[in-house]
């Protein structure tokens, strides 16, 4: 074996389990990813450890701190002897011993003068991840990305609270891996194929053992094809109807000499799976409105792909189609022979790379319609925005047409601004009957923000302090809480607490929210899963989570 294909080996063994998750294309994306991670605390070392391991690509850590006591005790990257040296360099150089894979550098720089100095240095990551920034830092950072369509993860770790924002512009997901989806199985308009294997097979005349290794997905077609016969060419309706059709199939099981029923494994596994069989073929709500989504109706020679993509399925679905998507061409395991398995698999094979040759001539279409708009001598033969689309892409969309999604978040600049932050949302927890909502825990955080910006630190960084910044936290809040329009109270209880925490980073919520985050940063970067929208608190008092839309 040559040392290539040795190499390929070790890393396929090595990422075994992920690759499960994210298949070979979702690696790639991840190990082409460039990660720029804002100040090495406690919080962001664990991002980064759970990016590594996994074989991101590159990271770079942006950290002006030199490391102190209070690092060494919740940080498990550092240690005692490097306290006063550089807290970039030290983390990156022990990071980097994770994963021989993966390159990371450091600047060691302030983040704050480096957006003044060289904000052009952020356009060249993937997505930045911040941590340990004050409230006016990270709207110049939020700003500056939200400018060049970067993705920015915030996450902190403040006491008992964990935090989580994502701020991207625009994000599609194509696989997002959903956890219920029906199986497109097409019973309630067969197609061709379908139709002439299922017609091909006589179950009357088969014998014992082809009788009992008939795939259920057969079985069903032929019991519907003799109900709408029954009914007018109607399928079962209502839930008593479709109880009917299960006794029609129940009695289609055969019985030995002596009258007493077969075991037919494959009538039991259709009988359980008329339900899911008979769900009609439509086209989801988010799909639907995806379709009408201006970026997917008025393409334009800079529109990505996944536009591309989505007006190519949506002209399908209106001609082609004839109101349906494009068949997934999958079928789900049932007991079954082999050949009869296989030969049922292929004629949804079939169909499905029917569809998608139609699609992928549309898509051509619509690349050859937008090229015109340019001159080619300016675009080359890919599309305009120098991005190209694969057989392999276009198949991969039409498997997974009915899951499509995308994330619009708000930006940060409109949630901290007074007049378009969410304050229904807000106030709505806020004043629910316990005044136990994990929203509190966003107020108060936005209130220590505010407590720093206008002292300089955070309160109760002093035990001494404790009591008094009480005080000067809860008139803050109040007039927060005021500034939103809204006339709701945080109990005093949560404003002590919050000052006694100090802004301390406890390092076992820090590797909590650092594998919370990591798992969002990933879903990003693959544009597998759909990430968090747009906003995430932990309670690790009470072990519960929370997630808003802000």
């Amino acid at each position: 074996m040559s040392a290539k294909g040795k190499s390929g080996l070790d890393k396929n063994n090595k990422y075994d389990r992920q690759l499960r998750l994210w298949g070979d294309h979702g690696q790639t994306s991840l190990e082409q990813a460039r990660v720029c991670l804002i100040n090495a605390t406690a919080t962001g070392t664990e991002i980064l450890k759970n990016l590594i391991l996994p074989g991101v690509g590159s990271f770079t850590i942006v950290d002006g701190n030199k490391i102190k006591g209070e690092d060494v005790g919740n940080n498990f990257f550092l240690s005692q002897e490097n306290i006063g040296e550089s807290r970039a360099k030290t983390a990156m150089e022990l990071l980097n011993e994770l994963n021989d894979d993966v390159n990371g550098c450091y600047e060691d720089e302030n983040p704050e003068t480096l957006l003044e100095n060289n904000p052009e240095f952020f356009k060249k990551f993937t997505i930045v991840v911040a941590t340990g920034l004050s409230e006016r830092v990270l709207l110049q950072l939020a700003d500056v990305l939200w400018q060049q369509s970067i993705p920015l993860l915030v996450c902190r770790s403040y006491g008992f609270i964990g935090y989580m924002r994502l701020v991207v512009k625009e994000h599609t997901v194509i696989e997002s891996h959903p956890d219920n989806a029906h199986e497109d199985l097409r019973l309630d308009r067969p197609f061709p194929a379908l139709v002439k294997y299922c017609d091909s097979l006589n179950m009357d005349t088969m014998n014992k053992k082809d009788h009992s290794h008939t795939p259920w997905l057969v079985i069903i077609y032929k019991y519907l094809q003799q109900w709408k016969n029954e009914h007018n060419g109607s399928p079962p309706q209502n839930y008593k109807e479709k109880n009917q059709l299960k006794q029609m199939i129940r009695e289609g099981i055969r019985k030995n000499e002596d009258g007493i029923t077969e075991d037919e494994e494959n009538f039991d596994e259709a009988i359980k799976s008329v339900n899911m069989a008979l769900v009609p073929t439509r086209i989801p709500s988010e799909v639907e409105k995806l379709f009408n989504d201006p970026c997917a109706i008025n393409l334009s020679p800079e529109s990505k792909p996944f536009w591309i993509l989505l007006r190519a399925v949506k002209e399908f679905v209106e001609n082609e189609g004839n109101g349906a998507l494009p068949l997934r061409g999958s079928i789900p395991d049932m007991t079954a022979d082999s050949g009869r398995y296989i030969q049922l698999q292929n004629a949804y094979i079939e169909q499905a790379n029917k569809d998608v040759a139609v699609i992928t001539d549309k898509v051509n279409m619509l690349i050859n319609s937008l090229a015109k708009e340019v001159k080619l001598s300016e675009i080359g033969p890919e599309l305009t925005n120098g991005v190209s689309i694969s057989d392999q892409e276009i198949k991969l969309f039409c498997k997974n047409s009915a899951f499509v999604r995308i994330l619009r978040c708000t930006s940060l600049a409109e949630e901290y601004n007074s007049q378009t932050i969410n304050t229904q949302d807000i106030g709505s927890h806020l004043e629910d009957e316990d005044g136990d909502s994990e929203m509190i825990f966003y107020v108060l955080l936005r209130g220590v923000d505010r407590f720093y910006e206008e002292y300089n630190r955070y309160p109760g960084g002093d035990n001494d302090q404790v009591e008094p910044d009480v005080q000067l936290l809860k008139g803050i809040i109040s007039k927060l809480i005021h500034e939103w329009g809204l006339t709701s109270n945080v109990k005093e209880d949560y404003i002590h607490e919050i000052c006694r925490y100090g802004a301390s980073e406890l390092h076992t919520i820090a590797s909590i929210m650092g594998g919370c985050a990591a798992q969002e940063v990933i879903k990003v970067i693959t544009g597998q899963f759909v990430p968090i929208d747009n906003t995430f608190i932990y309670n690790a008092v009470k072990q519960t989570s929370f997630a808003v839309k802000l």
